[in-house]
């Protein structure tokens, strides 16, 4: 069964094997997935905040609650994941590749509960134009910080069963929108170390036309170390990023 954070989620029925059913209308099941996402499944049972990253929820409780969808699909060079670009002309994070996702809106529910797993895939629809109802949700990741933003992140991880159409819905919000073969994520040619002028650094990846860096590509980095997919790359090759990133 799916790790969904017992202290966090504690309003979860347990509905069978594998499956676990919210409110009556939202759902986080492993029943059914694919072979290949099964390291994956195991990883979420068993990861901990801090071994996703550094930067963890403030105690205080300050934030503002967001969730990302982290969407796996299988296209023509097998498994792959969803991601979009934002616009250029966006006050945050702006021209960086994504997850969807973004702000939980007082509709979505408590962000302790459903709340973080409605606003994945109301936001995935907003920005992406994905039909949810063709998504599985299958786990849930701890939440995460993003200190630039304030954001509290929760990651909520989903198996496309059912593709449907994507695009840009709306371009002054996303640039465009893409999927990227894992195969080319794990590939260590594509594989560097982003260098901001602040001195921070952390993973990045170069694929599809797009530099994959920040809290979206630490949260790849971390799902693909986890679920045993990782090969070894060169971590001293790096690339710089500029001041406005």
């Amino acid at each position: 069964m799916t790790r969904t954070g017992e202290e966090t989620y504690q309003r979860f029925e347990q509905h069978g094997d594998g499956e676990v059913v919210v409110d009556g209308d939202v759902a986080v099941t492993t029943e059914g997935l694919p072979e290949w996402l099964d390291p994956v499944v195991s990883a979420v049972e068993t990861v901990e905040p801090h071994q996703l990253s550094r930067f963890l929820p403030p105690a205080s409780g300050h934030g503002r609650q967001s969730a990302v969808l982290v969407l796996f699909g299988e296209g023509a060079k097998g498994p792959e994941l969803l991601l979009m670009e934002r616009a250029g002309t966006l006050r945050s994070h702006a021209g960086q590749p994504s997850f969807p996702g973004g702000a939980l809106d007082p509709e979505d529910g408590d962000p302790a509960t459903t709340g973080p797993l409605r606003a994945a895939l109301r936001e995935a629809r907003e920005e992406t134009g994905l039909d949810p109802a063709g998504v599985q949700t299958f786990g849930v990741l701890p939440k995460l910080y993003i200190p630039v933003s304030s954001f509290v992140v929760t990651p909520v991880l989903g198996w496309w069963r059912t593709p449907s159409p994507v695009g840009a819905v709306d371009p002054a919000e996303t640039a465009r929108v893409f999927t990227v073969p894992v195969a080319d994520l794990t590939d260590p040619a594509n594989r560097a170390t982003a260098v901001h002028p602040r001195g921070h650094a952390g993973p990045a990846f170069m694929v599809e036309g797009a530099l994959v860096w920040g809290f979206t590509a630490g949260v790849i980095d971390r799902i693909l170390h986890f679920a045993g997919w990782e090969r070894p790359w060169d971590r001293t090759k790096q690339v710089p990023l500029d001041w406005h990133a």
